[in-house]
């Protein structure tokens, strides 16, 4: 999906260089012919890292599955929280017991933000920044571009997690 937002291009108009190219026009998105993608992404505040998986399909097989590579990350001795919203995915909890089951097996806790106040949730703060820094101003023509773009934004933001204009973004973005 197009975003609308900052652009690398110039501006055409009289002021214009004359021997650049126009900025491409962006495309219309009425239908989405290919689906949509999910990002599946946790934060870890301990280490100030962010992990995400783009995935076809958001459900609760492929949430349990994200939780048991959170869970891989980290000795089983140590307790985790996991920390969600309220996207009928994560509330595996009160439907089906699976993933409460595994939570209760692997020493994992499930958090749930209260509706309607994702705001507390510390990982809104890293979308604004992936949203600003990686989607701003682009029209990537596939899935596989955009996923590419998404995880060449992680691995840059977990190796320059103090940068001074990342840091201003995801400060902003916190309010609580």
């Amino acid at each position: 999906q197009p975003h609308p937002g900052r652009q690398w291009a110039e501006r055409g108009g009289r002021h214009k260089d004359p021997d650049r190219e126009p900025r491409p026009r962006r495309r219309a998105t009425y239908t989405r012919p290919h689906g949509v993608r999910h990002l599946f992404a946790a934060y870890d505040l301990t280490k100030d890292q962010l992990y995400g998986h783009i995935k076809k399909t958001k459900n609760r097989s492929k949430f349990l599955e994200f939780c048991r590579y959170l869970r891989s990350l980290h000795p089983l001795d140590i307790r985790i929280a996991i920390v969600c919203d309220n996207y009928s995915p994560h509330l595996t909890t009160k439907r089906c017991q699976r993933v409460a089951t595994w939570a209760a097996a692997n020493n994992v806790e499930i958090a749930y933000t209260p509706t309607n106040s994702s705001w507390l949730n510390r990982i809104e703060a890293q979308f604004t920044a992936l949203r600003y820094f990686a989607l701003d101003g682009t029209d990537h023509t596939s899935h596989k571009e955009q996923g590419s773009m998404i995880r060449r934004y992680i691995i840059w933001r977990n190796k320059h997690a103090a940068d001074e204009r990342l840091r201003e973004v995801v400060n902003r973005a916190n309010v609580a």
